[in-house]
């Protein structure tokens, strides 16, 4: 499932084409994704205008003029493609090639002026809804989301006293949305590595016991925010040329240092362990043993 920078880069892809555009006409080729469109869904979109493209964690927010959101959230397999646009810069070093438009073009946004916007999820897992604006952080897919990682909420402070009564494993409360919005099990694992701390140490010790943070805590919201830019930075650079209509996401797999790396070794110097694999609440979690403690 798309994670917190792959959702960002597509955000800042589409600023440049949707943001302050007029849908002209929509298309709805299938009347669900996985849950059905809203009622009236084309009809509702034709002629409005979209003011501000946004993100809460890993939900795409599309504020459209007459006081409703588009929540746009891409699912398990869920990309979004424009075609007709002015190039914007060139596609980035992660660039790779992706099928064309296909029998999975499930909704295309037509804008004055000519482009086209398509959203395409074989697996349907994603979802397109319209909210009143008044209601939106009341809704239940965000309401209740903790802090954006690369917000100012996010600090050591707020981490550990978050985590100073949680004895559940350390990459279990970081993966709880509750507690921090939009990370997920590959950027958790590299946060972790980053930091030198082990995804099997229990939450709460990061804090003290009066729950002000300790040098893992600092070291751990270090890592959270440096990975997360960097991710952000080689996706969004392969999302540039919105006219590559093959034209994919630039995903940080490229540079992961344990992520999918089972039995390599560590990348550490002068580290001569491999990287070992453990499952925990059922996802695949990737470490190495000495340099995370």
């Amino acid at each position: 499932m798309p994670e917190l920078p792959e959702v960002e880069t597509v955000r800042r892809g589409l600023m440049p084409v949707l943001q302050g555009a007029v849908i002209e006409s929509a298309e709805a080729r299938r009347p669900d994704l996985r849950w059905p469109l809203p009622e009236n869904f084309a009809e509702r979109l034709a002629g409005r205008r979209v003011e501000a493209i946004g993100r809460r964690a890993k939900y795409l927010l599309a504020d459209l003029d007459g006081g409703e959101v588009m929540i746009l959230h891409l699912g398990m397999s869920g990309s979004i493609r424009i075609e007709g646009a002015p190039v914007k810069g060139r596609p980035g070093r992660f660039h790779h090639p992706r099928a064309a438009g296909g029998p999975h073009d499930h909704v295309v946004l037509h804008l004055a002026g000519g482009a086209t916007v398509t959203f395409n999820d074989p697996r349907r897992f994603g979802a397109i809804l319209i909210v009143p604006y008044d209601q939106i952080m009341s809704h239940p897919l965000l309401a209740g989301l903790g802090p954006e990682p690369l917000g100012n909420g996010f600090n050591a402070e707020y981490l550990a006293r978050a985590c100073a009564r949680r004895h559940t494993s350390l990459k279990a409360a970081l993966l709880d949305q509750k507690l921090v919005a939009g990370l997920g099990n590959i950027y958790v694992c590299e946060a972790l590595f980053r930091a030198g701390l082990s995804p099997r140490r229990l939450a709460h010790t990061i804090a003290t016991t009066e729950g002000a943070p300790t040098l893992r805590a600092e070291r751990l919201v270090t890592a959270i925010r440096d990975v997360l830019r960097e991710a952000i930075h080689a996706g969004g650079s392969s999302l540039r040329d919105h006219r590559q209509v093959n034209g994919e996401l630039g995903y940080f797999q490229h540079t992961f240092k344990v992520y999918d790396r089972e039995g390599q070794p560590c990348q550490t110097l002068r580290c001569k362990d491999t990287i070992r694999r453990i499952v925990q609440n059922g996802r695949s979690t990737f470490y190495c043993p000495t340099c995370q403690r």
